[in-house]
């Protein structure tokens, strides 16, 4: 029987410590949360893999690291609502939900939305809710957010998701740039949104984060 308690602990020490995460809320979060839970079936001995996992349709699930060196950039709060948008089947989210008041997901694929809430709900996660819809509208219903994430990466970030951002408030999101990708930090300040670089990762482009195409003769 595999012991996934084991593998929580030594995701934390060799791949979340190591990247200068430390604080408390990031990693009892990481440690509690059984990951492996939210993996298609198929999956769940590779729920530790220190990378990217494919939830397929060019999905994934982003690697411990990533994840870690995001929330940490995002320093959340426990009075602080989140939008998570592209949850997947929840992983980002039940982390999320340990560290902040409320969280709404956002999934695009009906099944997967569906199967997030249903695994939530099994897991006693109950300040979190996952709704389906297209990604790039985000949630507006239940905005400003003072937190938002985007668990895959983006060309660009639409103002949609902008105006949904509490001001003061952060969003955190791999912008991809070639072969590589870039975790920026969005911070917003009377209205407009200022990036910084925070660190190096990648993932695929999430469907409605395209920058459209340039017209030309």
């Amino acid at each position: 029987m595999t012991d996934y308690k084991a593998r929580r602990t030594m995701m934390v020490d060799t791949q979340v410590r190591p990247s200068d995460v430390t604080k408390f809320p990031i990693i009892d979060a990481m440690l509690s949360v059984p990951r492996e839970e939210f993996v298609p079936a198929s999956l769940r001995e590779a729920a530790y893999v220190g990378e990217n996992i494919a939830l397929g349709a060019n999905r994934v699930m982003l690697e411990p690291r990533t994840l870690a060196k995001m929330l940490d950039a995002l320093s959340i709060e426990p009075d602080h609502v989140v939008l998570d948008l592209g949850c997947g089947l929840g992983y980002s989210t039940a982390i999320l939900a340990k560290m902040a008041e409320f969280v709404v997901a956002v999934e695009d694929d009906a099944d997967n939305a569906t199967q997030a809430q249903n695994i939530l709900s099994e897991s006693g996660v109950d300040n979190a809710a996952v709704m389906q819809g297209a990604l790039r509208d985000g949630a507006a219903k239940s905005a400003p957010y003072d937190i938002v994430m985007i668990q895959g990466a983006v060309e660009v970030v639409p103002d949609a998701i902008l105006a949904q951002l509490r001001d003061g408030g952060r969003i955190a999101c791999i912008f991809a740039e070639g072969a590589l990708g870039v975790v920026r930090i969005g911070r917003k300040i009377d209205g407009a949104v200022n990036w910084r670089y925070a660190f190096n990762a990648g993932a695929p482009v999430l469907s409605g984060f395209q920058k459209e195409a340039a017209f030309s003769l």
